[in-house]
């Protein structure tokens, strides 16, 4: 899908052809949509379509009248049934007079444009624009990072009561996206470092504050992704330290079931023995039965209590 748009007095409208001043948001293009931007723009068609390959890595290529910003933006998907979050290149192509954002999703970081929730948006300042985008990009992975750490929290509230074996899993698949957050932040911040250096383009004094506030916004959120890995390690052991405990006990106590089970049966045992009656205690006394039943009963009752006293019970 291929769109064009542009603002007039920083209200955003759709155009129906591509003139100077116009943004082409490009999502999931066809082979056809991208030759045809290609020919128009004079741009390399494997640059429209680096956008696509999920394995592309962040970076910025200057070339001959354009140039080629490639970014990792945060997105969701579905994973064992559950929102995930995850990351997908997205592109941005600079020219003269147009500005290209190529991805493969409907991302939210250009939705608030098209919406026209962004103040000081403009089309026709390019430069200015990619610097937002690159905002919004560091204010979602934020958000997305805050909500990584409500889900762990969760989870933390869990042990010690219901913990299951799916929170471990789930876990994993938190410190999983960090890993991935992690990756994509610091290869966009190396894009941000030279973007500091980038002199092609004609940049006002409010472009260089906000690529400042760009850097300061993605640096904090490398910081938090830090964090919150550290944390969610921490939860695991402790997670894994606890189930290990509860196996312990559940041990522990079938060992002090099995000893206390183990007097009956060995009284039971020896006085099933064939041998001679006149050596077996009580073979002859009235309610013999019943005193070696009593007998057992309170063996069983004192071994039960210097178990409970060593806390075996």
């Amino acid at each position: 899908m291929m769109k064009y748009f542009m603002t007039d007095n920083q209200v955003i409208h759709e155009e129906e052809k591509l003139q100077d001043g116009v943004w082409v948001r490009m999502i999931s293009p066809t082979q056809e949509e991208c030759e045809e931007i290609a020919d128009v723009l004079n741009v390399d068609i494997d640059d429209i379509k680096a956008a696509l390959d999920e394995e592309e890595s962040s970076r910025i290529e200057l070339q001959d009248g354009y140039t080629l910003i490639l970014v990792d933006v945060p997105t969701t998907e579905i994973r064992h049934d559950k929102q995930s979050y995850t990351t997908i290149p997205l592109g941005i192509i600079l020219t003269q007079d147009v500005i290209v954002t190529v991805c493969t999703e409907d991302t939210p970081v250009l939705k608030n444009f098209v919406i026209n929730r962004v103040k000081e948006f403009s089309t026709k300042k390019r430069l200015r624009f990619v610097y937002q985008i690159l905002y919004r990009t560091a204010t979602i992975y934020q958000t997305n990072l805050r909500i990584i750490d409500k889900r762990r929290t969760e989870i933390e509230e869990r042990i010690g009561q219901h913990t299951e074996d799916v929170d471990l899993i789930d876990l994993h698949e938190l410190e999983s996206t960090l890993v991935y957050f992690a990756t994509s932040l610091r290869a966009n911040g190396v894009v941000l470092d030279r973007l500091t250096r980038y002199k092609r383009l004609e940049q006002y004094p409010e472009d260089t504050e906000l690529l400042g506030d760009v850097i300061v916004e993605n640096q904090q959120a490398i910081e938090m992704t830090s964090i919150y890995r550290d944390i969610i390690n921490g939860t695991r052991e402790l997670m894994s330290s606890v189930i290990d405990n509860r196996l312990n006990n559940v041990m522990k106590y079938l060992t002090s079931i099995t000893i206390v089970m183990a007097i009956p049966t060995v009284i039971s045992g020896i006085y099933g023995m064939n041998v001679d009656e006149r050596w077996m205690p009580f073979a002859n006394t009235p309610h013999g039965f019943l005193l070696i039943c009593v007998l057992t009963l309170l063996i069983c009752i004192i071994t039960m209590l210097i178990l409970r006293k060593k806390k075996m019970l």
